[in-house]
């Protein structure tokens, strides 16, 4: 393995495959059925792997890739056997992209004994690039990342996302609603924004103050979990606990409001 990774060679094809997805946006027919949906989705998980591989192959020959296919839950409870993969979420927010809106981005990371190692998200419509290294820093472009600082709730953004699992059998609609109603109550201002991924690197740039999620959803999150972690954002279960892999719902936040959150969590 490598420890000293050449990290502009990443960073520049994953900008090479944004800016094409960046060209061709707005030109594709908006999908109007499932067939038609279904198909769009698999043209961009196949243009952005092909680029990647053939843009990384060269300088990381022996790095397999798995594709982080959010609809499988059960294979994202744990981190692949391979003690090093590249794991590549095609397109976060490709519903968005489909649809002719803002909010999509191409995201890779580079997981090394069950953990992100490095990672990258590239935001084309802003150009914005947010990447970071395991122990070494979280940067957005050459900026280096900061969280809020904020202390008064009613000036906080907290935002709240789901996964695409079944949700009638195992009290999930329930638990999301709560920790809603929960914020609704208690922040100045609530979204749902759209790529998991992005709104997490955005609690690293201190443009988001919080980060709830109450259902498994391991692939949306890794690369912008190892962002807002080298930011110095607190990862943890909405419980309060460590998030791990597998774990089963997410709280990210700078420590005190991650705090403050929990207190509110706990009150009837």
């Amino acid at each position: 393995m490598q420890n000293e990774i050449n990290i502009p060679i990443i960073l520049n094809a994953v900008r090479k495959v944004g800016d094409a997805f960046l060209k061709d946006y707005k030109q594709n027919a908006i999908p109007q059925t499932m067939d038609e949906l279904l198909k769009q989705l698999e043209d961009i998980d196949t243009l952005c792997l092909s680029s990647l591989k053939e843009d990384l192959s060269l300088e990381f020959p022996n790095i397999p890739w798995h594709i982080g296919d959010e609809f499988d839950t059960d294979s994202q409870r744990n981190p692949a056997e391979q003690q090093e993969y590249w794991l590549c979420d095609a397109m976060d927010g490709a519903i968005q992209y489909l649809q002719h809106i803002a909010g999509w981005t191409i995201n890779l990371a580079l997981i090394r004994n069950g953990q992100p190692f490095f990672s990258v998200i590239f935001d084309p419509l802003a150009n914005e690039m947010f990447w970071a290294k395991d122990g070494e820093g979280a940067f957005m472009n050459d900026k280096s990342l900061h969280l809020s600082r904020k202390t008064d709730l009613a000036v906080m953004l907290a935002v709240f996302e789901y996964g695409h699992q079944e949700k009638s059998n195992n009290n999930l609609n329930e638990k999301i609603g709560s920790s809603v109603t929960k914020l609704l109550d208690n922040f100045g201002i609530i979204r749902n924004y759209g790529p998991h991924g992005l709104q997490l690197a955005y609690v690293g740039a201190g443009r988001i103050d919080l980060f709830v999620q109450e259902d498994l959803d391991t692939y949306n999150w890794i690369a912008g979990l190892l962002i807002a972690k080298e930011a110095g954002a607190q990862i943890l279960t909405t419980a309060g606990t460590p998030w791990k892999w597998g774990s089963e719902s997410l709280l990210v936040a700078p420590k005190s409001i991650a705090k403050k959150y929990l207190q509110i969590k706990s009150t009837k």
